[in-house]
């Protein structure tokens, strides 16, 4: 097994410096590949794209570049495909980032720990689900706990995305009333997190605690898709009449599964997660490439479901990069992969969830 993932990690240093090299700043990139051409400019029109006036090149230069990096990853899609690399899940040739080199995706993974966070990993909060069952099988989106899938856009600013879809799924559960809630009130006015440049989703708790609660959607639209905070925060709208508060939050013991199902089992729960190899994925149960996805947590997501039951156990997450990523926006990731380990992509290190009275 070890032989295994070194060669695999060898391989992927190989493909990665292929696939990844230098591109120089006039955005000459890839081979003048006809047929990848035309099937990018199908991928273009299937995702609305348009490369005008983007990153300060013209549009043909953009175009250019463009059109090198979704050759270079779909190669290298190709080429993990040939390998069987991925034992249970899909590999997606015409996925949402086809077009963005490693770089510019990683800007999406914006789960960052400040030096002075409020963390409870260093201080541990109590566990009120610790004598809770787990559930066979729970999917709070049948329930009616969790909103439509969003999209996050260039901004790194899924411990917000996190944040919101934990806070709307406990407040379902106090009122009956799935609200739709503002990630931009936290973007924005969120002083200890850092907007499009990362947060965790404890000190968004903290925040909406201490500001009396988070707008809503409606009164506080996402618009940093762009990947900058806006020009700040709007108090006007930050103190919306109609807010969703929470009283506190509770850490779910770290790196153990069996608690991440106990907490799941009885509410949407947020959670950390290394993301480096989801750029690609379209759909089944994730496996990583071989077994291996790596537990360096770097995004914030929502676990909304799991079933312990299935012949390959399995999570649900909801993600924030649109519903054209994986399975309409969702993740499958492999339950109990390392149970006492912090699981399958860390999903078990660094798992909490909002209280509410």
């Amino acid at each position: 097994m070890m032989r295994r993932i070194a060669l695999l990690l060898g391989f992927l240093g190989v493909a990665c410096a292929a696939r990844f090299g230098p591109i120089s700043d006039d955005g000459v990139a890839g081979p003048n590949d006809s047929s990848l051409a035309e099937l990018f400019d199908k991928w273009v029109a299937m995702h609305g794209k348009s490369y005008m006036d983007s990153n300060a090149l013209g549009s043909k230069e953009e175009y250019t570049k463009r059109l090198g990096i979704f050759t270079r990853n779909w190669h290298y899609v190709a080429k993990l495909a040939e390998m069987k690399a991925n034992e249970t899940w899909v590999l997606s040739f015409d996925g949402p980032f086809m077009d963005l080199h490693t770089h510019e995706f990683e800007k999406m993974l914006g789960y960052v720990r400040a030096e002075d966070s409020t963390n409870a990993l260093t201080a541990p909060t109590s566990f009120k689900y610790a004598d809770a069952e787990i559930a066979g099988a729970v999917d709070w989106r049948e329930k009616g706990a969790v909103t439509e899938v969003k999209d996050q856009g260039q901004c790194g600013s899924c411990w917000a995305f996190s944040t919101t879809g934990s806070v709307e799924g406990v407040n379902f559960l106090h009122t009956g009333k799935l609200v739709s809630l503002s990630e931009q009130d936290l973007v924005s006015c969120d002083p200890k997190d850092k907007g499009c440049n990362g947060g965790i989703m404890e000190d968004a708790y903290n925040f909406i605690k201490s500001v009396g609660g988070i707008a809503t959607e409606e009164e506080y639209p996402y618009v940093s898709k762009m990947g900058d905070n806006t020009g700040g925060c709007d108090t006007a709208k930050e103190n919306a009449a109609v807010k969703v508060t929470v009283t506190g939050y509770e850490d779910v013991p770290v790196g153990i599964e069996a608690a991440l199902q106990k907490a799941l089992s009885n509410q949407p729960v947020s959670v950390a997660v290394a993301a480096n190899l989801w750029q690609f994925y379209g759909g089944g149960i994730f496996n990583g490439l071989h077994g291996f996805c790596g537990k360096m947590l770097n995004h914030g997501v929502l676990a909304v479901g799991m079933d312990t039951q299935a012949a390959q156990p399995f999570y649900v997450v909801k993600n924030s990069w649109g519903p054209r990523w994986g399975e309409q926006g969702y993740i499958r990731l492999m339950l109990n992969k390392d149970p006492t380990n912090g699981g399958q992509c860390g999903i078990a290190n660094h798992a909490s969830y909002p209280l509410q009275q």
